[in-house]
């Protein structure tokens, strides 16, 4: 093989090697926008679920809302969204769901908060783990939450609780259509709410 042709393999294998490790392009960001959260001294007792309700407008959910109750405007219905022991139910509310046990959480003192996330398709957020329990309740679309423990992935008009504690995880819309959903969190409110992480 003449010189030419073993300069044009070196040269060859050179770009082959570049572009099996040049990373794909960003995918694009899941929206995360915060919609309501308070903070409690403490939880009530027992299995907690979150208690997820619709009322006619937004001034009758927050009138509702007792010391574990956040309302929020989302999808064009006021919800409100509670954290209690199963079987629970507001006066003057429409029923939508109830999702728990969620996972344990315990702290000095909590953080209550209501996402709304939205996106295309491909949409990721960054990696990272909360200092809590995160549940989800998709109305649009689809989600799943990757981590060590697999994939979790919860359909529009579904609703499940999702990871404890400090488990790495990265959310993305994974569905056909845009995602959009509310995330429900019970957190220990003297930690950051979200730090980046990796997955293994």
């Amino acid at each position: 093989m003449n010189r030419f042709l073993i300069g044009a393999a070196v040269v060859l294998a050179s770009a082959l090697c570049f572009a099996q490790s040049t990373p794909p392009a960003a995918l694009p960001a899941l929206a995360i926008k915060p919609l309501a959260e308070k903070k409690i001294a403490e939880l009530p007792a027992g299995p907690l679920y979150w208690r997820v309700e619709n009322y006619p407008a937004l001034e009758q959910a927050q009138a509702a809302a007792g010391p574990t109750g956040l309302a929020v405007q989302a999808a064009g219905k006021a919800w409100l969204l509670t954290l209690g022991p199963k079987g629970g139910a507001t006066a003057g509310a429409t029923p939508v769901a109830e999702i728990g046990p969620i996972p344990n959480v315990v702290a000095t003192q909590y953080l209550l908060r209501i996402n709304e996330a939205s996106g295309r398709p491909g949409s990721v957020t960054p990696v990272h783990t909360h200092p809590g329990s995160e549940t989800f309740f998709v109305l649009t679309g689809e989600t799943s939450s990757r981590s060590p423990k697999g994939v979790l992935r919860v359909a529009a008009g579904q609703a499940r609780t999702g990871l404890g504690a400090d488990v790495p995880m990265q959310v993305s819309s994974s569905g056909a259509t845009d995602l959009h959903s509310l995330v429900m969190f019970v957190v220990d409110a003297n930690r950051p709410f979200s730090s980046p992480a990796q997955l293994p």
